[in-house]
This record gives structure tokens, sequence and C-alpha cells, in this order.
């Protein structure tokens, strides 16, 4: 396999393209780059790209930290399930999630069975970085954002380690996190 820094070229992405039969779907904590990493691996694919969270806003018409203070978590995640069997019944190319998606048992199984699982890791400091940038995170509203995502990685890395494909982003280029992904499910295919 090639060097990191080596690109592939486009007849190679058109042909791992050729072999992904089901949707993409991106797991990982809040700020590793599921949606940038996602529009970026979209585009290599010639792929439509979906937001989750976006598509849950839609549906819902309230944000997710309303949804959040109005009906609570649970709630919340059946939701998102059933917005998640969705897009993957409407074959979008690749589909991000939000951070807790795939905690979810029965989203878990769903994205399992029925689509690519890519687990994008991050380290704590870049997530933090990350998260800073937005105001709409809520489970980072009553705390110190690095003691919780440090508790949010030790809780959810069991689930997030389910995925068959695991991808670190660095704080680089999303492009490369992207050509990664593919890397790694040309290898998995």
């Amino acid at each position: 396999m090639r060097s990191a820094t080596a690109a592939l070229t486009p007849a190679e992405i058109g042909a791992i393209a050729r072999r992904i039969d089901r949707s993409v779907v991106l797991v990982g904590l809040m700020g590793v780059g599921k949606s940038t990493v996602g529009r970026k691996l979209a585009g290599l694919l010639h792929a439509d790209f979906v937001d989750a969270d976006e598509a849950i806003v839609d549906a819902a018409a309230m944000s997710i930290a309303e949804i959040f203070e109005r009906f609570g978590e649970p709630y919340f995640r059946d939701g998102e399930r059933r917005v998640i069997a969705r897009l993957i019944e409407e074959h979008h190319g690749v589909i991000a999630t939000g951070g807790g998606a795939f905690v979810n048992p029965q989203t878990r199984a769903l994205i399992l069975e029925r689509a690519i699982a890519v687990w994008i890791d991050c380290d704590t400091a870049t997530l933090v970085q990350r998260t800073g940038r937005r105001d709409d995170r809520p489970l980072l509203r009553n705390g110190d954002p690095a003691e919780i995502l440090d508790r949010l990685r030790r809780e959810r890395e069991p689930f997030y380690a389910e995925a068959p494909i695991h991808v670190t982003s660095a704080d680089g280029p999303q492009y490369d996190t992207a050509l990664h992904i593919l890397e790694a499910i040309d290898r998995w295919l």
C-alpha cells in the first residue's frame, strides 16, 4: 500500500467506488470531522452526502438542543435511529451520524447490517479545539469539554470499535482522512 502522503488516482478511486454497494456511514465522537470528511468522501465517490443530524433537525423542525431539552436524550435517540434507517433505505452514498448514534444497540445493528460503518477517531485536544468552534453541542454545555470528551471516549469506544473500519483523523486536511477511508474500505472489501 502507498504512503499516507500519496494520493489515490482517479482510476483507483473509481474502482473502489464501483465496489461499494451500500451507504458508507461515518461514526465517532462529536468533532472528529464526520460531516467535513463525509462531504469530501462523497465528492471523491461522486455520491451524495447527508448529515443525519441535519436530517433530524429538518424532520423535527427544531434544533437538536431543543429536542434534548424538551423531550430528553432517549426520545432523540429513537428519532435518530428512525432517520438513519430511512437514509440508509434511500441509498445515500455517505451518511454522517451524530456522536451517540452508534452507541444505541438498534442503530448500531442497523448500520452494521446494512451499511459500511467507518469509525473516525481523533485525539481529545483536537476534539476540544474543533467542538469549541460551535455552541450547539448539548452534551458539552455543563462542564469542562475536555473532561466530558474523555469520558465520552471511554464510554463509547467499545461501541465504535465494532465498526469494521477505523481511521484516525489528524489535525490536517480532511481530504487526507477521506483518502485514508477509501484505502481502508478498499482493503475491507
